[in-house]
């Protein structure tokens, strides 16, 4: 196997971990180790909360994207633009839901913060998409990266392994959607930007 098919492998394992369907999983599991005052709760409350997040805003957008694949007009890679809109609706929906779930969990509001956020990036790119084909993946991560940044300013706190981790990850993340030809660089920078700053002015306000 030469360089280039290592390279290109490598990619995509690196686009698949860091799919847009497991970040706000990722997301969670992160915050309840980070070390913030809220991150402490019983463990029975903690599993709940993942297993909602989970199906919620992976399983369930999976399984969508999947039933659209039986239309023959659906690329399921969605390397165009418009193949993304439906995905991208049906998934802000269950993001609601997921959400609407964690509304009535007597929890501290950060991570219902953290699932209408993530349902604003997720609209956002909707609108984006229609015209042009930004990156869902360097969204994902890039507003991962701006709630824990604003997290620790706000919260006069320093989890360096996980910030460290997110700008390592979004390093990678954006290096692996060049490699494999499905972004340019502004297409990447974009979608950083856009999930980065929807994140850091939602948790501004909290």
């Amino acid at each position: 196997m030469n360089y280039n098919k290592i390279l290109t492998q490598t990619a995509r394992i690196m686009s698949a971990v860091f799919h847009p369907l497991l970040i706000p999983t990722i997301g969670f599991v992160l915050l309840f180790n980070s070390g913030f005052y809220f991150s402490i709760l019983p463990w029975s409350v903690v599993k709940f909360i993942l297993l909602t997040v989970f199906l919620s805003t992976c399983v369930l957008p999976a399984i969508s994207i999947l039933i659209l694949s039986l239309n023959p007009r659906f690329d399921i890679r969605m390397e165009k633009n418009t193949d993304r809109i439906m995905p991208l609706i049906l998934s802000s929906a269950f993001y609601y839901v997921g959400y609407m779930i964690l509304q009535k969990l007597p929890v501290y509001p950060i991570y219902k913060f953290f699932l209408i956020a993530s349902i604003l990036v997720q609209i956002t790119l909707l609108f984006v998409t229609i015209r042009w084909k930004i990156s869902a993946h360097a969204a994902a991560i890039g507003g991962l990266l701006g709630g824990f940044l604003m997290l620790s300013f706000r919260l006069q706190e320093n989890p360096v392994w996980i910030l460290s981790s997110l700008f390592l990850a979004a390093g990678i993340v954006g290096t692996a959607r060049l490699i494999l030809g499905k972004h340019t660089v502004s297409q990447v920078s974009a979608g950083f930007l856009l999930g980065f700053t929807i994140m850091v002015m939602t948790f501004s306000y909290i």
